[in-house]
């Protein structure tokens, strides 16, 4: 099961500048582009100037880091909430399910905020394309559990097949804006549990 990463040096107390500077950036950089958003604008958005937001963060890349970092831990609390007492595969699956459409609907179908920063994260050597791996691989890892807690055979193989139903989906129901395509890759999933577990 993904774990929840522990408050530490990059968490920030709420009201403080930090948050404030975190929480201007994660808005701006999914509602804009992270291009398309100077630090000149996230300073004056926040309230702070550019010293203070240097002073906290590095550079604009560290802070772009860090905003897919917090967007992460988001995700994985989520996921927790939503797996809360889910104990069959079928219902821990469908969890996952209902976990990208929540976060899919309320995101306005804006697709999902760490694929659209990858797309615009082209330097191999960014912080923040580490994150955006992490978030993939840990839910990749999630349902890989799932399918090996079910019996199956192969469950980086069947989590594999399930991760990119999930992912497709979500850029289906973005373009259409409408969840049904993730209905749609939930019940394509059930299928293969089925064929894979013999249930």
């Amino acid at each position: 099961m993904v774990e929840t990463k522990p408050s530490g040096p990059g968490t920030s107390e709420p009201g403080s500048a930090r948050q404030r500077i975190l929480d201007t950036a994660s808005r701006l950089f999914y509602e804009s582009g992270i291009q398309a958003v100077g630090v000149n604008t996230l300073a004056a958005r926040a309230g702070v100037t550019k010293v203070t937001l240097y002073a906290h963060f590095g550079s604009k890349d560290g802070l772009v880091a860090e905003h897919l970092a917090a967007r992460d831990r988001r995700w994985r609390e989520t996921l927790e909430r939503v797996s809360a007492g889910r104990e069959t595969a079928e219902q821990r699956l469908a969890a996952v399910f209902e976990s990208y459409e929540e976060w899919t609907v309320a995101d306005g179908f804006r697709g999902c905020g760490f694929v659209n920063a990858g797309v615009e994260l082209t330097a191999a050597d960014h912080p923040g394309r580490e994150v955006i791996e992490r978030n993939k691989e840990g839910t990749r890892t999630w349902l890989a559990e799932i399918a090996e807690a079910a019996g199956c055979s192969d469950p980086s193989d069947v989590a594999e097949e399930w991760f990119l139903l999930l992912e497709g989906a979500v850029v289906r129901a973005t373009l259409r804006r409408d969840a049904t395509p993730l209905h749609r890759a939930h019940r394509a999933a059930l299928r293969l549990l089925r064929e894979e577990t013999g249930v």
